[in-house]
């Protein structure tokens, strides 16, 4: 690539993040955008023509933003645009010298080159827009001020800023623990219900002499496709009519219904590559239905039906609409704490229970990365 392109290339991510330090920052964006463009299209040229290596023109990228951070907010920032100048030096070494087709085939004209790099590039923009709101919530956590903005002292790295009040808070406070209590005896009887409704459904839905299957399974699927808002009114109105609005086993159903959907579903999926020919073997042996289910067909199908179970699990935990309509004082939830703290209290004991939920949801999705592979693994395909 020709060296001015490089550097315009860089010079536009440079205005891009001059702008949203700027915007963070709470100073002019469009001269932080203008130095950004100017800083990045000069240190591309400059380490272009010094012919340094990849690594080098990071470091050499790095300090200097490391010192730019430094001098004008504190030891935090610096350190973020040190390791953001780092990444850039060695994008704009990649750019200039050509490497970035050295993967590529060689027959690929300069337009397809760049939808392959600018695809990515989207997707990457799409999935920091995505996350960045839930990471910036963990160091906000920790902040020793009743604030829900960085400190000037956490900016600064300094120790003084940063405490565990709101986790303390957290875990001392009543109203907290017994929301947590609450959840966490709603939360596991919805799932069990839901993985047990659901698994039967799937399997029942697999048999192909199953009339109108596929409006039955449109009809279990609903409540992942009907706004929260008219499920929950329906379970209210519904409820107050046969008694268990504001009750305990109301606030269980209304919640394994809207974790059924997930069950099927993935069940479904699982049961895509099972082989009928196992039961058939079973029934042919003398086992009975019961024993086939709980010998041959459920040891198969397990991944999927562990991994429906955490779905329901986490839709039951952190669901808060439906809880609303149809709980009382006496069923209030985690969410349904957090929803009060923010609407009448703005209670910053708020960040570190989103903290944890946030660390219980990552456990959770890794979890069902694992059970996904295993399920590949059982039924001899690969897990890429």
């Amino acid at each position: 690539m020709p060296l001015s392109m490089a550097a315009g290339i860089m010079a536009a991510g440079g205005a891009v993040l001059g702008s949203l330090t700027g915007s963070g920052l709470a100073m002019n964006e469009w001269l932080l955008a203008l130095a950004g463009a100017a800083f990045f299209a000069i240190a591309t040229l400059l380490f272009a023509k010094t012919g340094w290596s990849r690594g080098r023109c990071g470091i050499g990228t790095g300090v200097l933003l490391l010192l730019i951070g430094l001098l004008s907010v504190g030891l935090a920032f610096g350190l973020l645009a040190g390791i953001i100048g780092y990444l850039a030096g060695r994008i704009g070494h990649w750019l200039e010298s050509g490497d970035y087709r050295t993967h590529l085939p060689p027959y690929l004209t300069s337009r397809e080159v760049a939808w392959h790099y600018g695809f990515r590039i989207l997707c990457g923009v799409i999935f920091f827009f995505l996350i960045a709101p839930i990471v910036v919530i963990i160091p906000l956590s920790f902040n020793a001020e009743n604030f829900f903005t960085f400190t000037p002292g956490m900016l600064a790295l300094d120790p003084a800023a940063y405490s565990l009040k709101h986790y303390e808070d957290f875990f001392g406070n009543s109203q907290w623990q017994q929301a947590l209590r609450n959840s966490l005896s709603i939360a596991p009887m919805a799932t069990l219900l839901s993985v047990s409704f659901g698994t039967l459904a799937a399997i029942g839905l697999s048999q192909k002499h199953v009339p109108f299957r596929r409006a039955i399974m449109a009809v279990l699927i609903s409540p992942m496709i009907v706004p929260l808002i008219i499920s929950a009114a329906g379970m209210y109105f519904f409820y107050s009519r046969i008694g268990l609005q504001g009750t305990y086993w109301g606030v269980v159903l209304a919640h394994a219904a809207l974790g059924i959907p997930f069950v099927i579903i993935t069940v479904t999926a699982t049961l895509v590559g099972f082989d009928e020919s196992l039961t058939r073997a079973s029934a042919n042996m003398g086992a009975g239905p019961v024993r086939t289910f709980f010998k041959v067909q459920m040891p198969l199908i397990l991944p999927g039906v562990i991994s429906g179970g955490l779905f329901a699990f986490i839709t039951s935990f952190d669901e808060v609409v439906v809880v609303l309509f149809v709980g009382s004082a006496g069923q209030k939830t985690l969410p349904w704490q957090m929803f009060t703290g923010l609407r009448e209290q703005i209670s910053p004991t708020i960040l570190a229970v989103a903290t944890l939920l946030v660390a219980i949801s990552i456990a959770l999705l890794a979890t069902l990365e694992l059970l996904r592979r295993r399920s590949e693994r059982l039924r001899g395909m690969s897990p890429g």
